[in-house]
């Protein structure tokens, strides 16, 4: 048996980095692919801070203007959680299935609706908080014995998990904590696993050493930059988030200009054009959570099957899923958006013209452009 399987042994604990290796492998158990510690009072939060008003000022956040919120927050992560001291940052593989790299790409299938790989099954943030909080409780129910080590847990353990639910460096933490090093598609790489995986973090109130980053391997390869349908990533580490596939079918509401429509293709739930084309995820790792695994076909579904769900379908064919996110007739305009460029057919525009003058303005809108796409490629061939 490893010591460090034997929590009642005192002298397995000799310093605070034996506490940390116990507490990576007990988030190993619980379905982490890694851990890493960081803490509250690192100086990247401050260089974050002026990086994000940069950013901010370029005028790249697009509708997310609850980024211009909370900064004071962002910038000191102690006042998040009064008594933390470290921020576990951990990572969540959530591929079903490894995808074949820089070779096939979701423009392959213009008939299908293409739903991002993470929100395919159920809604991975109740997930990574609710294995959070069983971790926090491990390291409490932990803490006697390590009492004879200077962790600063004297007063009572303050523990808080997140993910994505705060105004948090999410992937600024995760890098600084050697989890992997930043992309030029913005996005955290890992040279063991890709892209492919979902972030969290638990403040605790221990005082545990950080662990240190890794070296960035990107070298010269631009593939992200290259490919992404819309050119949001405008420089190698900038990304035009208004311009970005994920954001304008998820969180924008409203019209999506006409400039992107054609470059969206069939992508109804976010892209991951720029992860498939990223040569470490030929490292990608299939997840062990079942929560991941694609619920009601939406790893399969062709873009008619999709647009003749009814608002019920919708409401139920999502619950627990990340795709209520952008709610049913945004649901519907990306829908559209996807119809407009699948490959024509006479039964296409027929379906389409069954939604019109139903929904309002803005879907019929996209309605009409999407049949006129139609209706111009049928008229070419």
């Amino acid at each position: 048996m490893n010591n460090m399987d034997n929590p009642t042994n005192l002298t397995t604990f000799k310093t605070a980095f034996d506490v940390k290796q116990w507490i990576k492998a007990q988030a190993k158990s619980l379905g982490f692919a890694d851990c890493g510690f960081l803490s509250v009072h690192h100086p990247l939060f401050a260089q974050q801070l002026e990086q994000l008003q940069r950013w901010l000022d370029k005028g790249f956040e697009g509708q997310l203007k609850f980024m211009h919120n909370n900064h004071h927050l962002r910038a000191h992560p102690e006042q998040l959680v009064e008594g933390a001291k470290t921020i576990l940052s951990v990572r969540m593989d959530y591929l079903t299935q490894t995808p074949t790299p820089r070779a096939i790409t979701d423009d392959d299938f213009p008939n299908q609706g293409i739903i991002a790989r993470y929100a395919r099954g159920r809604d991975y943030h109740k997930t990574m908080r609710g294995r959070l909080k069983q971790l926090a409780l491990q390291i409490e129910a932990m803490l006697p014995q390590w009492r004879h080590l200077d962790l600063g847990s004297d007063a009572a353990f303050v523990f808080r998990p997140f993910s994505d639910s705060a105004p948090i460096f999410e992937r600024p933490i995760a890098d600084a904590a050697g989890l992997g090093w930043t992309g030029k598609h913005t996005l955290l790489l890992n040279k063991q696993a890709g892209s492919f995986f979902v972030l969290g973090e638990l403040f605790i109130s221990l005082e545990l050493p950080d662990d240190k980053p890794v070296e960035a391997h990107c070298g010269s390869c631009s593939a992200c930059i290259d490919i992404c349908p819309t050119q949001a990533i405008v420089a190698p580490y900038k990304l035009n988030a208004a311009a970005c596939i994920s954001y304008l079918t998820i969180e924008h509401k409203g019209s999506i200009d006409i400039k992107y429509r054609r470059a969206i293709g069939n992508r109804v739930f976010g892209c991951d054009d720029c992860q498939l084309i990223c040569p470490w995820n030929r490292y990608a790792k299939v997840t062990t959570v079942d929560d991941f695994a694609p619920r009601h076909h939406l790893d399969c579904s062709s873009l008619l099957d999709l647009w003749q769900w009814t608002e019920a379908d919708f409401m139920s064919n999502t619950e627990g899923s990340p795709l209520r996110r952008t709610g049913y007739v945004s649901f519907l305009r990306n829908i559209a958006i996807g119809l407009g460029n699948a490959v024509p057919d006479e039964k296409v525009i027929h379906k389409l013209e069954s939604k019109l003058a139903i929904y309002g303005d803005m879907l019929d809108e996209h309605i009409r452009w999407a049949i006129k796409e139609q209706r111009s490629k049928l008229y070419s061939m």
